[in-house]
């Protein structure tokens, strides 16, 4: 059955085989006419085409059901299977049917370069071709196409067009070209001025100027051709070049050094071509060396300072046995940093690896510098030497108070010095040289200096040529060569500074480091006297401290005895001629002690005995110890002021007034009459200390007469007004004051710095009792009492706050009547000054537009000075100080609203502006905008809790 169904299948249909690998029998007989398909008869040329249409066919009725991605998936897969000829074939198809000299260039050409076509349209033919398709729209609305045409006839945005925002400088163009109004050049001239033309005179002078400009650039390029061509001919041959014996280890002789001075021959003269020195006169005899090395010549400083008819080579530079032998490996740069240079930590760490930076101080000697680098190198040898120190185009500030510039390097100090230094660099034969950062190549002095140096250490010096402006900025511009002339500079691929630090972080500095020198110097000139004052009331207090506190010099108590002794003694000196007045004087003194009985000439004060360590103990010892040195200051204003006075005035020499005297010094008397008493009962517990003993008792007792604390408070400020009044109307009272202020009995302290001791002890108090509660076990005795009196401290230190809060306040408002100018009285009740903030004062041409369709004008910059009852606006102008950066503002009075009748309305972000409000007032509003969302936010918190404050007064 099986077998009869493969012979003859009848039951299926010969339409339905012809999709199958079904083989009819004529075709099997045929196989042998057939290659590479049987489906393709090649001895059949009619069937073969009849076929291949079939096939077409089919294949392009699968095509047409097929979706894009695949469609464009087999014209890939076609295009891949075909060789050069068959793609040339397409192309040429492709290109009849899409001409390319028809293309859309807008559609072929990158955006930019579109851009750029279009650039060279005018503002109608823009406005032509935006109507040309949509996508030429796009472009023709862009807005670099527009900016430019509106800025250039002064025509600006109201506001700052969004990210994706584009055609606002199309639509402002046109708008302002609509609505121009032309004017006739002398009606422009009236009202906008007009530039003076040039005279006559001015544009002869400005030619003659530019003939003499071509004719110095002919000069020099005409010497240059000289020179190359003289060059050309006096050259050695290449490999001519011998080292001579006996110069082993030692720097080439002169003949081939790069900067040394010329001789007045013409047969050794010396040409600088390219940064090379090239002679035509044979090369002179080197120095012979002995034993191990040759000494470098100690009068390289002589044949500098000679007649310029004696100048000659240099001589040649030797190295010493150490660098003879075998040394470490060498460093790859050693890089000097002066510390007076501004942000010289952003340098240091920009420093690139392999690197050894060394920053000095430049308050120190030249020794120390050299003793820090020997340090720093460790016997290694840098491959070259850079110095980075504040400097100009003819010196550079090494140190304080030393300069290297042409005349001082050949003093004997900077010489060892620079021979010394130059020992730890390669040779010039290694590749070593020396790299300054300050721009001497800028100036025939600075020229000088460098060819100095280079013949004193037999190095390659190069330096910025000060090509590039700023401060720093030559730095990173064109560099002199070793072979540096006036005439001839040249630009290496990169600064030789960027071999030491990174490129960017020396581009950051440079950029910076101007604006660092403007601020600093802005700094010192507003401050420098005060710092210099802080400086010297720091030293000498230092001094008195130690003089006081640490010698104990109160301690020490001459008696009138021996005051009286001395006296005598030294008066029974003056009446006779000793040749041994010690001797006379100690046996005087003897016989007087023995007359008199003796008497004791140091007398000390008992300390406290010292108990185990334990907290409460510390906090206590500390308490007895701070009182004693509070009362001692408290003592003093009695002793050096309160008595003197009082003295004056009863001798009828009054210096200050009974009342005067009174109101300043009378309440550190009862001050310390009090603080006499806690004293003394404090010093009693601690001889007795142990666990159980209590102190609190002892605080509470002082706490019960606080009301003289609290009185010298009140009447703190008073007194120093009236120590300032009497420093200025009273002669007397101020060389009083000048005669014993910050001396050794007042503990190097003035009178208002002792005024100001009881004020500083409240918030010594309750911090110490802080600590002794904290420490005292919940069971001890003395727990209520600590409590009770540090309660009581509190409230007080809270009280003497609120004072100070206040004093502030006032101030702040007096300082701000102050700046404002032709401001109403700001002194009134209880007023304060809450917040200050610079906005700009914006108006809307028309203000029946819509919120979100208004645009605004900024007219004026104002200050809003925010009180607790009211709002201050002031009209803000800045005035910048000539020949520097610094500037002043300066504010006008403009209004003022009461807060409980001012409203606050916040303006939605627009195109047209951002961070604005309107503040309304009864009878007027303003809209002002801030420069940030932060301080608008701000601003506005502090302003609505006023506001609400203030309505709760009222109600």
């Amino acid at each position: 059955m099986e077998s009869r169904l493969k012979s003859a299948p009848h039951s299926v249909k010969r339409w339905q085989l012809s999709g199958t690998d079904y083989e009819p029998e004529q075709a099997r007989n045929q196989r042998s006419h057939t290659r590479l398909s049987t489906w393709t008869p090649l001895n059949n040329k009619q069937g073969n085409i009849q076929l291949f249409e079939e096939r077409v066919n089919l294949v392009l009725h699968w095509f047409d059901l097929w979706s894009d991605g695949q469609r464009k998936h087999l014209l890939l897969s076609l295009l891949a299977r075909c060789t050069k000829p068959q793609l040339e074939c397409c192309r040429d198809s492709l290109t009849e049917a899409l001409p390319v000299t028809r293309a859309d260039f807008a559609a072929v050409l990158p955006r930019f370069l579109s851009l750029y076509v279009m650039s060279f349209l005018t503002p109608r033919d823009l406005c032509s071709a935006a109507r040309v398709s949509w996508h030429w729209r796009l472009l023709a609305e862009q807005d670099c196409l527009w900016v430019g045409r509106c800025v250039g006839r002064g025509w600006f945005l109201p506001y700052a067009p969004g990210e994706k925002e584009f055609g606002a400088w199309k639509g402002h163009y046109v708008s302002c070209v609509s609505a121009l109004d032309l004017l006739a050049p002398r009606e422009a001239a009236e009202l906008y001025g007009a530039l003076d033309r040039p005279s006559a005179d001015a544009a002869q002078e400005e030619e003659e100027r530019r003939r003499r400009e071509r004719r110095t650039r002919q000069r020099i390029r005409d010497k240059l051709q000289e020179e190359k061509r003289v060059c050309m001919r006096t050259r050695r041959a290449w490999g001519s070049y011998s080292k001579p014996e006996g110069t082993r280890g030692s720097r080439p002789s002169s003949g081939s050094t790069l900067l040394s001075w010329p001789p007045q021959s013409a047969a050794s003269s010396r040409l600088l071509v390219s940064g090379r020195a090239v002679t035509s006169a044979p090369s002179l005899e080197p120095v012979q060396a002995s034993g191990l090395g040759s000494e470098r010549p100690t009068k390289a400083g002589a044949a500098l300072s000679s007649s310029s008819s004696t100048r000659g080579p240099a001589p040649p530079r030797s190295v010493s046995p150490m660098h003879r032998a075998a040394a470490p490996p060498p460093l790859l740069l050693l890089l000097l940093v002066s510390n007076r240079l501004p942000a010289y930590e952003l340098v240091l760490s920009g420093v690139k690896a392999g690197v050894l930076a060394v920053l000095y101080d430049h308050r120190g000697t030249l020794p120390a510098l050299l003793a820090q680098v020997q340090r720093a190198v460790s016997g290694r040898t840098a491959l070259k030497l850079g110095l980075l120190a504040p400097g100009g185009t003819e010196e550079i500030h090494l140190l304080h108070g030393c300069r290297l510039s042409e005349r001082t390097l050949l003093n004997p100090d900077h010489r060892d010095f620079w021979e010394k230094l130059c020992g730890w660099v390669a040779q010039s034969d290694e590749g070593g040289g020396i790299d300054v950062f300050s721009p001497l190549a800028a100036s025939a002095s600075g020229v000088s200096l460098i060819r100095k140096l280079s013949t004193l250490t037999g190095l390659e010096v190069r330096a910025p040529a000060g090509l590039a402006t700023g401060s720093f900025q030559s730095i990173l511009g064109e560099w002199s060569d070793g072979g540096v002339c006036a005439e001839l500079l040249y630009q290496p691929p990169s600064s030789p500074a960027v071999q030491y630090v990174c490129e960017r972080v020396l581009q950051s500095w440079c950029t910076q480091a101007h604006w660092m020198e403007e601020a600093l110097r802005a700094v010192k000139s507003s401050l420098g006297s005060a710092l210099r004052r802080a400086s010297l009331q720091a030293g000498g207090r230092a001094l008195g401290y130690f003089a006081w506190e640490e010698v104990c010099l109160d301690k020490i108590c001459v008696s009138k005895d021996l005051s009286e002794a001395l006296t005598e003694g030294l008066a029974a000196l003056t009446r006779r001629e000793e040749t041994r007045p010690l001797e006379f004087l100690s046996a005087f003194l003897s016989r007087w002690s023995q007359g008199e009985g003796g008497q004791e000439c140091l007398k000390e004060t008992p300390e406290p005995p010292q108990t185990a360590l334990d907290w409460r103990g510390a906090a206590a010892r500390e308490l007895h110890h701070s009182e004693r040195l509070y009362v001692a200051r408290l003592s003093a204003v009695v002793k050096v002021y309160e008595e003197p006075l009082t003295a004056a005035l009863n001798s009828n020499r009054a210096i200050l007034s009974f009342n005067d005297i009174r109101i300043i010094l009378s309440p550190v008397t009862l001050i310390l009459e009090l603080n006499r008493v806690f004293l003394s009962d404090l010093g009693s517990r601690l001889q007795q200390w142990d666990a159980d003993q209590c102190i609190g008792d002892v605080f509470v007792k002082l706490c019960s007469k606080l009301r003289v604390y609290t009185n010298y408070l009140n009447n703190y400020t008073t007194a120093l007004l009236t120590v300032d009044k009497c420093r200025e109307t009273k002669p007397a009272f101020r060389a009083f004051l000048k005669r014993v202020d910050r001396t050794l009995p007042t503990h190097m302290l003035s009178l208002e710095e002792l005024l100001l001791c009881p004020v500083w002890r409240i918030q010594e108090y309750v911090t110490l009792l802080q600590a002794a509660s904290l420490h005292t076990p919940p069971g001890h005795p003395d727990v209520t009492h600590l409590r009770s009196a540090l309660s009581t401290l509190q409230r007080l230190r809270d009280f003497t706050q609120k004072l100070k809060r206040n004093s502030e306040a006032d101030t702040l408002i007096k300082e701000t009547q102050q700046m404002i100018q032709g401001c109403p009285n700001l002194s009134e009740g209880n007023r304060q000054l809450l917040i200050t903030q610079e906005a700009a004062l914006l108006i809307s041409p028309d203000g029946q537009i819509p919120d979100s369709l208004r645009t605004y004008e900024h007219v004026s910059d104002v200050g809003l000075f925010l009180f607790s009852d009211a709002l201050v606006l002031t009209r803000r102008s800045v005035r910048h100080t000539p020949f520097t950066l610094a500037h002043q503002s300066a504010h006008r009075f403009l209004a003022s609203v009461a807060l409980s009748s001012l409203s606050v309305r916040e303006i939605t972000h627009t195109r047209y502006v951002r961070h604005a409000f309107v503040l309304e007032g009864p009878c007027r509003s303003w809209v002002v905008a801030t420069e940030t969302g932060e301080e608008r936010e701000h601003f506005l918190s502090v302003l609505r809790s006023a506001i609400s404050s203030a309505l709760s007064r009222h109600q």
